[in-house]
């Protein structure tokens, strides 16, 4: 859109793409291009801060109608409208500017006020995504205890208390049924009916194995706020710890079928969605998460502090070489991890 090609207010006027093009650009929600072109913006923005910081730049890919797969409108009532036709209570609609009255599944009640409407597609399905204001939190009784969080590969997370949640493996388990779409998906010739029904058969795998992983990651952690006051886990940089061993052409890397191995596992595990929605369920109900640096928390002794790599012996079993405590690798490190989130919480306070 030009710039300066406008009326007060934002609205576009003679001369803007929107006026040239009423059929096209002038039938849809001003609002929402202009959404979807701050996205454009803050792509760009954060490219040429990578090539600032002499990162690996990564530049912002094309999003055709194929692969633009979310629509935003930044306030309700604004080119979209949720529960448009309250007089039918029986069932919820959303107007969209352009198209009109859509009928929505509605799983929950919708809390507080409706900020901002996003339309995402997801495979073969649409949804809505409110963003709301003013919901009130949902605080559980006090427990008065608290816990650390070793995040695994073997186990999602292991507990500072010795339990261990298990690591359902959702994409290994799927592996077989996506290697044979993807192979039947490498035959079809491009453009074809029958490569894009391949297409969104590979996608409906996919989408299967992240809904399984974000129901499961939900579920956890909601036994995990029920059940601790305080919540203290590790904070890890997933982007920096899956990155390729590759190397480059001068340096290549080494035990590189190995380390690609260990990202598949650790993006299969589901850290991040997991840690997410912890933080998320932990405040509503008015519990406290702790990220702690997770540096030589699996080296150092739990009862007496010693720090040193031979006190690791194997993947899950721990001996100080100093005192000759022994325990499960992963629970010495949760205590390791839960003591230091008590010393910040403690500093914090103290200051």
């Amino acid at each position: 859109m030009q710039r300066g090609a406008g009326t007060a207010g934002g609205r576009p006027g003679r001369g803007s793409v929107r006026a040239d093009d009423a059929e096209g650009q002038g039938r849809w929600s001003f609002s929402s291009q202009q959404a979807t072109l701050r996205r454009l913006d803050k792509a760009f923005a954060a490219f040429f801060t990578r090539v600032r910081e002499g990162r690996r730049p990564g530049f912002p890919r094309f999003k055709g109608r194929g692969w633009f797969d979310t629509v935003e409108w930044p306030k309700d009532g604004d080119g979209c409208r949720w529960d448009s036709q309250p007089e039918r209570p029986a069932a919820t609609y959303v107007r969209l500017q352009g198209i009109g009255h859509v009928w929505v599944h509605r799983h929950r009640q919708v809390q507080g006020r409706v900020k901002t409407i996003s339309v995402t597609r997801v495979g073969s399905r649409w949804y809505v995504v409110l963003s709301c204001d003013d919901v009130l939190a949902e605080p559980l009784p006090r427990t008065g205890a608290a816990v650390g969080l070793d995040m695994g590969v073997a186990s999602l997370a292991t507990t500072s208390d010795g339990d261990h949640l298990d690591n359902p493996r959702h994409l290994a388990s799927s592996a077989g049924r996506m290697a044979a779409a993807q192979r039947a998906l490498t035959r079809k010739k491009r453009g074809s009916n029958r490569r894009r029904k391949a297409v969104a058969r590979v996608a409906a795998l996919h989408a299967k194995v992240r809904r399984q992983r974000l129901d499961y990651a939900h579920k956890q952690a909601l036994t995990l706020v029920r059940g601790y006051d305080v919540i203290v886990h590790e904070d890890l940089r997933i982007v920096n710890m899956t990155r390729s061993a590759s190397g480059t052409i001068e340096q290549p890397g080494r035990n590189v079928a190995a380390k690609s191995g260990l990202n598949r596992s650790i993006l299969d595990a589901g850290w991040g969605v997991f840690l997410r929605v912890l933080a998320h369920k932990a405040e509503s109900a008015g519990r406290e998460v702790i990220a702690v640096n997770p540096a030589n928390t699996s080296r150092t002794c739990s009862r007496c502090g010693h720090c040193a790599k031979e006190n690791r012996l194997t993947q899950a079993q721990f001996r100080c070489q100093a005192c000759g405590h022994e325990a499960h690798a992963d629970v010495n490190a949760a205590k390791n991890i839960l003591r230091a989130g008590l010393a910040l919480r403690d500093a914090a306070e103290a200051a």
